[in-house]
């Protein structure tokens, strides 16, 4: 079975199976690894935000322009941000590295 490494903010790093054709965000759940997800896959938020390793990048496929205007409100972003939620396991992402940020920005939270 394919791997994945979580990084967390602190350095600390977490490698768990990574099953076929499922998201890194889904992937992070099944391990409890805390991307948060609060639309639940839907591209309506920012809340799984991650950043992938520079050498992993460009073997990923190019990110939606639904994404990438999801992406600009998330808190922390780089050249190498994208959203746990888009991104499919595949043979070729064997080995994955993504980063976890300090913290996210949740514009789905009831402000009442």
């Amino acid at each position: 079975m394919p791997k994945m490494i979580f990084v967390y903010p602190d350095g600390q790093e977490k490698e768990v199976d990574a099953p076929l054709g499922i998201s890194v965000l889904e992937i992070a759940h099944m391990h409890g690894v805390p991307l948060e997800g609060a639309c639940e896959g839907s591209l309506a938020c920012s809340t799984c935000h991650v950043i992938v390793d520079p050498a992993w990048y460009g073997k990923l496929q190019t990110a939606e322009e639904a994404e990438e205007d999801m992406l600009d409100l998330a808190f922390g972003l780089t050249q190498t941000s994208r959203l746990g939620c888009q991104i499919l396991m595949s043979e070729a992402l064997n080995g994955l590295r993504v980063h976890l940020p300090a913290s996210t920005r949740n514009m789905m939270v009831d402000k009442r």
